[in-house]
């Protein structure tokens, strides 16, 4: 009898409880615009130099913002064999200046808190070229000009407040979720384009969503029970990505815009 009262005893002490088991994995997505102007995207702002003391200072208190979070994770928009050799190469002093948002955000933050680096990008089909095609073949070039021309609005506002308001302002803007409602409207229009079996603008839409959550799953199969995650990803992926981790059992989603400076 008290063999077996000692051994449950130890079981209870060794063995995790369901608490620890359950310990939500919690998530801050931080939109951004492109700070080293890739211009691979069909609507692009226009970053001006993050290497200036100016916005170097912005960027130091944006970085100290997010880390009021402890984040044990920074992940970003970089392939995992790229995130990973590059963020070494930064901890050694020897990364080449890089505008880069994930170098400029993420990886100064990873190194000022002692947190993980992982890229978790994924670069799947786009296609749009063939909405294109089927609208101008079949007399829907207005609707895509009509989503085109909306998008555009948006882009120029972002440019508006990235040639006249600070990076952590800027951000703050992007990152309300009434922006990724807008941003993602683009998408959602594409529905509009097409007819029976050829639905191009379906299409497009199913391959957006396939590469947000083909990068949200690399975004869970890193994480761990307790993990908190800082996402740093460019402002078209957000509301996709904030959906994922809102609806996924076990995780639970953050405001960037509670830790941005105002």
């Amino acid at each position: 009898m008290y063999l077996r009262s000692s051994l449950l005893a130890i079981l209870l002490v060794t063995l995790p409880t369901a608490t620890q088991a359950q310990e939500p994995v919690t998530v801050m997505i931080v939109g951004v615009y492109h700070m080293n102007n890739p211009g691979r995207d069909i609507h692009d702002s226009h970053a001006d130099d993050v290497l200036t003391p100016k916005r170097q200072a912005e960027i130091a208190a944006t970085v100290d913002a997010l880390a009021r979070f402890h984040p044990t994770q920074v992940d970003l928009e970089w392939s995992a064999a790229g995130a990973a050799k590059a963020y070494d190469q930064y901890v050694k002093g020897t990364l080449k200046p890089s505008r880069d948002e994930s170098v400029q955000l993420g990886f100064r933050l990873a190194k000022q808190i002692g947190a993980s680096v992982h890229g978790i990008d994924e670069l799947l089909d786009f296609p749009y070229p063939a909405v294109e095609a089927y609208a101008k073949a079949h007399g829907e070039t207005p609707i895509l000009d009509a989503a085109n021309a909306t998008m555009q609005a948006l882009v120029t506002e972002e440019q508006h407040r990235i040639d006249t308001d600070t990076i952590p302002h800027v951000l703050r803007w992007i990152n309300d979720p009434a922006f990724a409602r807008q941003d993602n409207n683009f998408y959602v229009t594409m529905l509009k384009i097409g007819s029976g079996t050829e639905q191009p603008g379906a299409d497009l839409l199913a391959a957006w969503n396939l590469r947000n959550f083909h990068i949200c799953a690399n975004l869970v199969q890193y994480a761990k029970p307790g993990d908190r995650i800082v996402v740093i990803y460019g402002a078209g992926h957000e509301f996709l990505l904030r959906r994922c981790i809102s609806e996924t059992p076990g995780y639970k989603l953050v405001e960037v815009n509670d830790y941005l400076p105002q």
